[in-house]
């Protein structure tokens, strides 16, 4: 007669399962402080009690119909400690006299088969991974639970609410409130490719419009290169109406144009210019004599 596991080992076993379920629905453990957690967490217990108490009824039935030394050794087991139980059936080599019983009558070029039980961790594993599949599966098929779009929409809608209240409380980007960042280079090269590589080219050489990375300059409403080019793309042009103003237009932020000034910044004064004998157009307006940021 095999030793049973003890109710307190299957408590625990059921509670870890519910957490583990409770967590994949609710995708955090604040379902930790709901009363319908724990009010599953002890109807378990006490089913986990009533199925224990079964056992011990059928238990005790099968005791009484075995032989003295059947009895003598199931209780000597009995004493052993659960833990120790465990490794020993997943562990422990069996006796010769235990491996014949268990002997299968076949075997091939010499090797002899036994019918061993599998370990019941591994067993209880293969359930769990059976039952946790189903319900995946399932939940998958027919809810939005863990389904990567509903997942994707979801949190795409968190950000964008997030962006749009850190972006009402801080204060707009203004000429006077505006400064060069390195690290507005790379978004400010990406805005510029949307709103200005139609004139200027992707890399500011100029086309339709002026080179923007050489030092000649039609408007200089500004001191600093930076400041002037903010301004530019705030106000526009006063002599071509193609240099239209994006910012009071509202077709770009005053943190965008911060951007884009940064990376016009980056070509004109930490790279060197794109004269026209390597594509570049040819300067137009004065030269420049900025003042440093």
């Amino acid at each position: 007669m095999k030793q049973r596991t003890p109710v307190v080992v299957n408590i625990l076993i059921i509670i870890g399962l519910l957490i583990v379920f409770y967590y994949l629905f609710v995708q955090s453990y604040s379902f930790l402080t709901s009363p319908y957690f724990w009010g599953t967490v002890v109807i378990s217990a006490i089913l986990a009690y009533i199925h224990s108490a079964i056992g011990d009824l059928i238990e005790n039935n099968k005791f009484k119909k075995l032989s003295a030394e059947e009895k003598a050794a199931y209780l000597a087991e009995k004493k052993i400690p659960f833990l120790r139980r465990m490794y020993d059936a997943a562990f422990k080599k069996q006796s010769d006299t235990e491996e014949k019983d268990i002997l299968i009558d076949h075997g091939f070029d010499g090797i002899m088969e036994l019918d061993n039980q599998l370990p019941k961790w591994w067993v209880g594993l293969f359930y769990f991974g059976t039952v946790f599949c189903i319900v995946y599966v399932a939940a998958f098929s027919f809810t939005d639970f863990a389904h990567p779009l509903s997942e994707y929409e979801k949190e795409y809608k968190e950000q964008m609410a997030a962006i749009e209240i850190y972006n009402a409380s801080q204060p707009p980007v203004t000429i006077e409130t505006a400064k060069y960042s390195a690290d507005n280079i790379a978004e400010g090269k990406e805005l510029f490719k949307t709103n200005c590589a139609s004139c200027h080219k992707e890399d500011g050489s100029g086309g339709i419009g002026p080179n923007l990375t050489d030092n000649f300059w039609i408007n200089q409403p500004e001191k600093t290169l930076f400041k002037n080019v903010f301004h530019m793309d705030w106000n526009g042009s006063p002599n071509n109406p193609t240099m239209r103003p994006f910012g009071k237009n509202g077709e770009v932020s005053g943190a965008e144009i911060e951007k884009i000034a940064a990376y016009v910044y980056h070509i004109n004064q930490e790279q060197p210019p794109v004269t026209p004998a390597q594509g570049g157009a040819a300067p137009q307006g004065t030269e420049a004599h900025w003042e440093k940021e």
